[in-house]
């Protein structure tokens, strides 16, 4: 795949970025294996990059209420909904991996309600989709819908970070054309050698 199959926007030469976000892309395709196209697109802005790194990195790597794979679900759901492929594809993959099946990623991404996971994930996803599609209309009871499956206010202003996070990364991706990489389509779908 070249810069141009990836983005529609010029995709910078990783010795020529800044020092920082070099290493930072190198750590990640030392731990995954290959560099995930969202770290070389959004590079083309490297103030950019740093902010909306920092930001995720915020929301899916710290301590919370919401498991890692919870996390995910929010993303792949929700993205689906945007029509997000690169998203679909690359946080499909990851949720694979942290929920270890290989099956939850595509029913969460086609339809949730009738994924294989429990109630409060499910009511978690039916939140989430309101914030992502009808957002002004969030009241009290969706609050309570949320409380009553034992989430806290802090989970659910994470449910709500991550569901306004993706969909700006959603937008993004979508108009810039990003393409997800071949080697998230397998990733997590067949145990470990």
């Amino acid at each position: 795949m070249t810069n141009a199959d990836i983005s529609r926007f010029p995709v910078p030469d990783l010795n020529a970025l800044p020092e920082d976000i070099r290493e930072k892309i190198l750590a990640v395709q030392e731990k995954s294996g290959f560099i995930p196209n969202v770290f070389m697109v959004l590079a083309h802005r490297p103030e950019e990059f740093r902010t909306f790194f920092a930001y995720h990195d915020a929301l899916m790597e710290s301590d919370s209420g919401l498991s890692k794979a919870e996390r995910e679900m929010i993303v792949v759901a929700t993205s689906n909904h945007n029509g997000c492929q690169y998203c679909v594809i690359a946080h499909g993959a990851i949720l694979r991996i942290r929920a270890k099946d290989p099956l939850v990623a595509d029913q969460v991404a086609i339809n949730y309600r009738k994924a294989d996971i429990s109630p409060r994930q499910k009511a978690m996803l039916d939140f989430a989709m309101k914030v992502a599609v009808n957002s002004q209309s969030v009241g009290d009871a969706d609050y309570e819908a949320l409380y009553a499956e034992g989430f806290s206010d802090e989970d659910i202003w994470d449910i709500t970070a991550i569901t306004g996070f993706f969909g700006l990364s959603n937008r993004m991706a979508n108009a810039l054309s990003m393409r997800p990489n071949d080697e998230f389509y397998m990733l997590g779908r067949q145990p470990r050698q």
